[in-house]
Parts: structure tokens; C-alpha cells; sequence
């Protein structure tokens, strides 16, 4: 059974951290990028950061310069920081795997609330 386990969401200040986590089940063959991706309230769901299989990122311009997404490949793990968030980044955060055939897998998603 495929699965991406997510982990780290919660109710954070203004300014404040967190650090999300999402563990891809290891039948998961080919992975070529894993990432998040975020659903506000009435939005459509977005982008907020991929990594390539290489290394190579991708991030929204919302959110450069304060979250960081690595990925731990040997453990088929994606991590994102998110430093100095604010109110608008309060949403659904979803993790994502790609694989090289062009397969979708999507986690359950992990609620982040930045309020005071």
C-alpha cells in the first residue's frame, strides 16, 4: 500500500517556525521530485516547494527566502522549514511524490495556522 505519512503541522505565531515531514512508503519506485503543495480556504491548491531527485529546487515567491525544502533520498523523506511565517500562510499543506513515469501520490495533509 502506497503512503506519504506527514507530520509537523500545528498553530504557530507570526515569525514563528515549523518544520514539516513527510516519510514516502518505500513501494514507491522511481521517485523523481517530492514536494508540498498548500490549500488555503477558497483557494486552489498551489505549489509551495519541490526537490528534485538531484537536489535542484523549486519554490512559490511567496515563500522564498523563509521556508527551505531538503529531502533525505535514502529514506525517502521531504522535509520544509518554514521560518517568519505569516497569517497568509495558514492553509492545508500536502506533501507530493513524483515519480519518473509520471505517477501522483499525495499525503492526507497537515493543517499550519499562523495566528496570534
Amino acid at each position: 500500500q502506497v503512503q506519504l505519512v506527514e507530520s509537523g503541522g500545528g498553530l504557530v505565531q507570526p515569525g514563528g517556525s515549523l518544520r514539516l515531514s513527510c516519510a514516502a512508503s518505500r513501494n514507491i519506485l522511481g521517485i523523481y521530485t517530492m514536494g508540498w503543495y498548500r490549500q488555503a480556504p477558497g483557494k486552489q491548491r498551489e505549489l509551495v516547494a519541490d526537490i528534485a531527485t538531484g537536489g535542484s529546487t523549486n519554490y512559490a515567491d511567496s515563500v522564498k527566502g523563509r521556508f527551505t525544502i531538503s529531502r533525505d533520498n535514502a529514506n525517502n523523506t521531504v522535509y520544509l522549514q518554514m521560518n517568519k511565517l505569516k497569517p497568509e500562510d495558514t492553509a492545508v499543506y500536502f506533501c507530493n511524490v513524483r515519480t519518473w513515469s509520471g505517477q501522483r501520490y499525495w499525503g492526507q495533509g497537515t493543517r499550519v495556522a499562523v495566528s496570534s
